[in-house]
C-alpha cells in the first residue's frame, strides 16, 4: 500500500535539514522543545523518576505504574535515537502507552548518549538496569513472572543486545524481546538488504543519513563487526527469548529486522515478525495516534500474555 497519507503530510511540510556536520546538543534540544505538557499525556496510576543504582553507575530511571496493584510484570523500554539522540521525556507517550495497554509495570531508562559517552557506556546502563529491577523486585513489585525488555530503532539494538549479553551471563530472567523498527546491522553498506534501496529517499529515514546518523555511536568505540553493536552478526540464536519484530513497509531498516526475525526462528527461538503497511521508520514514537499504528500497542500486549 502507500504511505500513510497523514505519514506523507508530515513529511512534505519537513524543513529542508541544515548544512554541515550534526550538532547534537542543538538536535536534542530541538526534539525536547516537541514533548507535550505534562497536563496533556496520557494519565496512569503514577510516573516516578528515580535512580538505579547499578555496577555501572547511577541511571536515571522512570517507572511507569498503570493501575493498583499487589504485583506487575515489568517491561524495560530504551528509547531511540541513533544513540545519541532521544530521552526519557522524547519518548515518555511511548513509555506511557505500553503501561497503559499491557498492564506492567514500565522502566524506562536514561542510558548514558554518544558521543559524551563512549561505547559502550549506553549498553552497559541498559543491561545495569534489567539486572537491577530482579534484584529490587520486592521494591518494585514485581511478581517475578514478565521481566520483557523493548526499544526502538537504535533501543532495539540495545534490546536485543541485552538479551545476548543476559544469556551469555546466565541471567535467564528476560522473558521477552520487543524490537520495534530495530537497527540490528550497522554495517550500512546499501547491498546488503533491498529495503536500503527500495527506501532510499522520500520516507523520512535515508539511507544515505544512517552513516552520519550513527557516526557519533561508531566513532566512540562501537564496532559494526561486535554482535553487541549488530545483533545481526551474532553466530547462534538460540536459546534467546522469544522475540517480537516490528517493522515498517517504508522503513530502510525494515529488512535487517526482518532478517532477524527469520534467524531467531531458524535457531529455535519463538519470533513473530510483525510489518506494518504504509508506515515508515519511527512510527511508534511519531504516528501510534493514528488508529493503523495505535494497534503496535495491542499486539505487544498480546505477544506478552500468549498462552497465559
Amino acid at each position: 500500500m502507500p504511505l500513510h497519507p497523514e505519514i506523507a503530510r508530515f513529511l512534505t511540510g519537513l524543513p529542508t535539514p541544515p548544512g554541515g556536520p550534526l550538532d547534537p546538543v542543538a538536535m536534542r534540544a530541538a526534539d525536547e522543545a516537541h514533548v507535550a505538557p505534562l497536563d496533556e499525556r496520557l494519565p496512569l496510576h503514577a510516573v516516578q523518576d528515580t535512580t538505579a543504582k547499578t555496577p555501572a553507575g547511577d541511571v536515571p530511571v522512570r517507572i511507569y505504574t498503570p493501575a493498583e496493584a499487589d504485583g506487575f510484570g515489568v517491561l524495560v523500554y530504551f528509547h531511540g535515537g541513533a544513540f545519541f539522540l532521544g530521552s526519557m521525556e522524547t519518548h515518555d507517550h511511548v513509555a506511557r502507552s505500553l503501561a497503559k495497554e499491557t498492564g506492567l509495570k514500565v522502566v524506562s531508562v536514561g542510558y548514558r548518549l554518544a558521543p559524551e559517552a563512549a561505547f559502550p557506556a549506553g549498553l552497559d546502563d541498559c543491561h545495569a538496569v534489567v539486572r537491577w529491577v530482579a534484584e529490587q523486585g520486592e521494591s518494585l513489585a514485581w511478581d517475578g513472572t514478565t521481566l520483557a525488555v523493548a526499544g526502538d530503532s537504535s533501543g532495539g539494538a540495545f534490546a536485543a543486545a541485552v538479551a545476548a549479553r543476559a544469556h551469555d551471563e546466565g541471567f535467564d530472567r528476560i522473558t521477552h524481546q520487543i524490537l520495534y523498527y530495530p537497527s540490528l546491522d550497522l554495517d550500512f553498506d546499501a547491498d546488503r538488504y533491498a529495503s536500503l534501496r527500495e527506501n532510499a529517499e522520500g520516507y523520512g529515514l535515508e539511507t544515505a543519513g544512517l552513516k552520519p546518523f550513527n557516526a557519533f555511536y561508531l566513532d566512540s568505540g562501537a564496532d559494526p563487526a561486535d554482535p553487541l553493536v549488530s545483533p545481526l552478526k551474532r553466530a547462534d540464536l538460540t536459546g534467546l527469548p522469544p522475540a517480537l519484530v516490528v517493522t515498517a513497509q517504508y522503513d530502510p531498516l525494515r529488512d535487517e529486522g526482518e532478517f532477524y526475525g527469520l534467524r531467531l526462528a531458524e535457531a529455535g527461538v519463538e519470533a513473530k515478525v510483525s510489518r506494518y503497511e504504509g508506515a515508515g521508520h519511527g512510527f511508534v514514537q511519531h504516528f501510534s495516534w493514528l488508529p493503523e499504528y495505535r494497534r503496535v500497542f495491542a499486539e505487544t500486549r498480546d505477544f506478552l500474555t500468549r498462552g497465559k
